[in-house]
C-alpha cells in the first residue's frame, strides 16, 4: 500500500543578518494509510518547521513532500493551498476557527474552500463524531477549551482528507479533553487516513503507532 504522505531529505534555512540557522537537515519520513505518527523533540528541534513544510505552508529548501500520489513542494502558492485544501487537513494547537462564525458554518467553510464533494450529511456525520455537535451554533468564543480543541478537528476533517496534521494538539487541554481528542485522531487513521501529530506529551506519544524524534533538525530516533 503507498504511502498517503511522503518527506524526502527536507531542508530548510533561515538566515538572520550574517547568521544561518538549519531548521531542518535532511529530515525524510513516510505515513501510511491507518496509522497515527507522533513527532517529538525539544522546542527549536525543527518539529514546526516540519509540519509548515508537510502542509505546504512552507517551502524547504531542499527535498519534496507528496501527498496522495502529488507533489505539493516546488509549486505556487496557490497549488499548494489547493492540494492543502483537498488532501489534508490541519489541526493547530490554537484551534483552526473564524470567529465570526459558528462552529457548523466553519466546517461548510472548509468545505467549500476545499471544492469537497463532501456535503451536509458528511458536515454533520463530523460533527456528530467530534462531539460538538451539540455545540454547532455556537461561535469558538462561547466554547471550553476542550469543545474548541474538537470543533478545529472537524474543521481538519472537513474535506474528508488523507492526511491530519495535528500541532500540539492537546498542549492546552486538561487529561480528559486531551484523551477525547487523542482518541478521535486514532478514529481517524481507523478509517483509512494518517495522522501525524506534533507533541512534547508522552501520554501522547504512548498513543500513538511509531514515533519520529528530532533534535537540531535531524531524525534522531524512530
Amino acid at each position: 500500500m503507498s504511502a498517503l504522505m511522503a518527506a524526502h531529505s527536507l531542508y530548510r534555512f533561515f538566515h538572520a543578518g550574517d547568521d544561518e540557522a538549519l531548521a531542518l537537515q535532511g529530515v525524510s519520513l513516510t505515513l501510511e494509510p491507518g496509522e497515527v505518527v507522533a513527532v517529538s523533540g525539544p522546542s527549536g528541534s525543527g518539529k514546526s518547521t516540519l509540519l509548515s513544510c508537510l502542509a505546504g505552508l512552507d517551502e524547504p529548501d531542499g527535498g519534496t513532500v507528496e501527498v496522495a500520489g502529488e507533489r505539493i513542494s516546488r509549486r505556487s502558492e496557490g497549488e499548494r493551498a489547493a492540494l492543502r485544501s483537498r488532501h489534508i487537513g490541519v489541526l493547530y494547537q490554537q484551534a483552526n476557527l473564524i470567529g465570526q462564525l459558528s462552529v457548523r458554518d466553519n466546517v461548510s467553510l472548509a468545505q467549500r474552500l476545499a471544492d469537497s464533494p463532501t456535503g451536509d450529511d458528511w458536515r454533520e456525520q463530523v460533527l456528530e463524531s467530534c462531539g460538538i455537535a451539540h455545540r454547532a451554533e455556537a461561535r469558538p468564543s462561547q466554547l471550553s477549551g476542550g469543545e474548541l480543541a474538537r470543533a478545529g478537528l472537524a474543521v481538519a476533517l472537513a474535506a474528508a482528507p488523507a492526511v491530519v496534521l495535528a500541532d500540539e494538539p492537546t498542549g492546552e487541554l486538561d487529561e480528559d479533553s486531551a484523551e477525547r481528542v487523542v482518541g478521535l485522531l486514532r478514529r481517524q487513521a481507523e478509517r483509512g487516513g494518517a495522522v501525524l501529530i506534533v507533541t512534547h506529551s508522552s501520554d501522547v506519544v504512548g498513543r500513538c503507532d511509531r514515533e519520529i524524534r528530532l533534535r537540531d533538525g535531524r531524525v534522531v530516533a524512530e
